[in-house]
């Protein structure tokens, strides 16, 4: 670095600068290298990689260098030379290496489990720190990680503090630092004025399109884009059409209308036989991708139990998660509703009193009932399923000698498990129906769970969690299977998400497959059914298998009852929507941009297909009407079985 650069104070910027661009620098070759067996990647694109990448570096190091600008361009000349400002600036550059250090580690651990760089899901994480503190310190060797940069930033200290020196001996007048500072104020400004271009987009590879992005922008990009408009950012289409299309995708052949009225979707569901006052238990099991299971070709034998129950079960194949994380399948199972851009509704203000599958099944007369292993207010999970129809129980619930194990996410699936039964026993003693949806946690990292329940040692991976939650869930039918109530419980087993959603395209369909178990061995035959669905219909067909009739302002459908021609799934991102029918995908995008593909669902292979306006407004009518209902609070219990 040569002396010229630091005749003015702002010499101390290009020290911050110079580290800041070697450390972005850094962090994206290794993760290149950590993606590189899914880049397909060539001279062309590794390009721009590079470039856009290092554009986004500039952008970001400009924006987090505007404290220090206004710091240099306004502390006075006696101030900024004396002894107690050298300290401050000694401390403040100490501080950002170690800070932008921590981000490096910070990101690449991130990568690893989502393949991402920092986005909603980190932003989520950082409003729920006790957990996510607990679940780092017994994942990852936090001390010794954190000594290391410590240690690597004092060094990176003593290497730069000769440049500091010189730029805190540097005279200067109120005129030169105006000056100067406002060069480096201007080009953000010109930054927040210039057009939104979509400029991550460099592929359609999604590894490709994380490599060129900057961690520490997108996490404050996600931070400012927690909440997506529909009609702001995605491809519309006039909304007395939609309504009109979306009436058409969701009549059914035991289904009609209550009203004409064309932006409403209630209908009255009629279905023949005796209804049947069975129990339910829906057991919602963590990150269970299908492509764990024996039933699906995994030949690692990690779940022998699963693959026993699976032939006595309705068992779907073509089965598909609509989301990415926990509160997408909680959304998707109980409001049984397509993924509506940025948060689950889960997660947002106003979503109480929404027309629930918890409120249904309270309207029948059973107790309805949320066991959760974890802390309810993880997520918002308690509040969401205590103002939709369900009593809650949560990790505050558990007494100590009920807990055999638990980690940062909540206690064992088995304790968790054992606490449902003695629940289920409590509303069998009052001769009353239960329906109850258990959210289980053990499939998740640090990936720790009891010692001696399996052959794989606790704390060394994801298979061995899967195993676990085998064990878990088998020990939980056989002991279930020596109750009163068993006979006349309908078990449902399905996963939240699956443990992977990254891949080489926008939404890689395979990657969102998951398993669905219906288990009834006194009430419904076991078969494999191979229609294509996703968690939305879980609902509507549970519902119809116990013949019930009911006020519906569910978009999900009975699976059993559809036709051919009506066979579709949603998956998605908290951006990305993604429409499937047949062998086709269509995504849309915010931009308002729209893509079609054609997939292979056993291979996972795309190809990019040419418009197809049919398709596309299918799609179209079923996120924006569902965006629309919501954001105009259509869908609320009360409301609908008033009409």
């Amino acid at each position: 670095m040569q002396k010229k650069f630091f005749k003015s104070r702002f010499g101390l910027l290009y020290v911050f600068f110079s580290f800041f661009l070697a450390i972005s620098f850094i962090i994206r070759n290794v993760l290149l290298v950590k993606a590189w067996h899914s880049l397909d990647a060539g001279p062309w694109l590794i390009l721009k990689i590079y470039g856009l990448g290092l554009f986004f570096d500039l952008i970001t190091m400009l924006y987090f260098a505007l404290p220090f600008v206004f710091y240099l361009m306004l502390v006075p000349e006696k101030i900024y030379r004396g002894k107690l400002n050298r300290v401050v600036i000694y401390f403040v550059t100490f501080a950002v290496i170690n800070l932008l250090l921590f981000d490096g580690v910070s990101e690449y651990f991130f990568f690893d489990e989502f393949s991402t760089r920092f986005n909603f899901i980190a932003v989520d994480y950082l409003i729920y720190t006790t957990e996510v503190i607990k679940n780092i310190r017994e994942s990852y060797p936090v001390m010794p990680l954190l000594a290391a940069i410590a240690g690597m930033s004092l060094a990176v200290f003593l290497y730069v503090k000769r440049w500091l020196d010189r730029g805190l001996q540097v005279k200067s007048t109120m005129a030169s630092r105006f000056m100067r500072g406002a060069v480096f104020l201007i080009l953000p400004l010109c930054l927040i004025f210039s057009p939104d271009l979509p400029l991550n987009l460099i592929a359609t590879n999604s590894y490709a399109n994380e490599l060129s992005q900057n961690g520490v922008y997108d996490l404050f990009a996600a931070f400012r884009h927690n909440q997506i408009d529909y009609e702001t950012f995605y491809a519309m289409r006039d909304t007395g059409t939609v309504f009109k299309n979306l009436r058409g995708l969701l009549k059914e052949r035991n289904s009609y209308f209550v009203n004409n009225d064309p932006f409403k979707i209630t209908r009255e569901i009629k279905n023949s036989g005796r209804e049947k006052k069975l129990n339910v238990v829906v057991v919602m099991v963590e990150s269970l991708s299908a492509e764990y299971l024996g039933v699906f070709g995994n030949g690692e034998k990690l779940s022998p139990r699963l693959d026993a129950l699976a032939k006595k079960s309705l068992l779907f194949t073509n089965f598909y998660a609509t989301g990415t994380r926990t509160v997408r399948g909680l959304e998707a199972v109980t409001l049984s509703i397509p993924p509506t851009p940025g948060a689950s509704v889960v997660r947002r203000p106003h979503n109480e009193d929404l027309f629930s599958w918890g409120h249904v099944m309270k309207d029948k007369g059973y107790d309805t009932k949320f066991i959760y292993g974890g802390y309810g207010y993880f997520d918002n999970m308690a509040y969401f399923f205590g103002h939709n129809g369900f009593e809650t129980t949560d990790r505050t619930d558990f007494k100590k000698k009920e807990i055999i194990f638990e980690n940062a996410w909540g206690v064992s699936d088995e304790d968790l498990l054992n606490k449902s039964l003695k629940e289920f026993n409590k509303s069998y003693e009052k001769k009353r129906p239960f329906f109850a949806f258990i959210m289980t946690t053990s499939n998740h990292r640090p990936y720790t769970y009891p010692e001696g329940r399996i052959d794989i040692p606790s704390h060394t991976g994801r298979e061995g969690a899967v195993k676990y939650t085998d064990y878990a869930l088998g020990k939980f039918i056989s002991d279930a299977q020596k109750e009163p109530w068993f006979a006349d419980t309908v078990f449902v087993i399905v996963a939240d998400h699956c443990a992977s959603s990254a891949g080489k395209v926008k939404l890689p369909v395979k990657k969102y497959q998951i398993p669905l178990f219906i288990y009834s061995p006194a009430h419904i035959r076991p078969r494999k059914v191979d229609t294509l669905a996703s968690q939305i219909d879980i609902a509507p067909t549970v519902l119809g298998l116990l013949n019930f009739s009911y006020r519906s302002d569910f978009f999900g459908k009975d699976i059993f009852k559809m036709q051919p021609d009506q066979e579709r799934a949603f998956i998605g991102t908290y951006e990305k929507l993604g429409y499937i029918k047949g062998d086709k995908l269509a995504i849309l995008d915010v931009k308002k941009e729209t893509d079609l593909y054609q997939f292979d669902r056993y291979t996972g292979k795309v190809k990019e297909l040419p418009a197809d306006k049919a398709f596309l407004d299918e799609a179209i009518s079923y996120y924006q009407g569902a965006s629309y209902i919501f954001k105009h609070n259509l869908s609320q219990w009360k409301a609908s079985r008033e009409r």
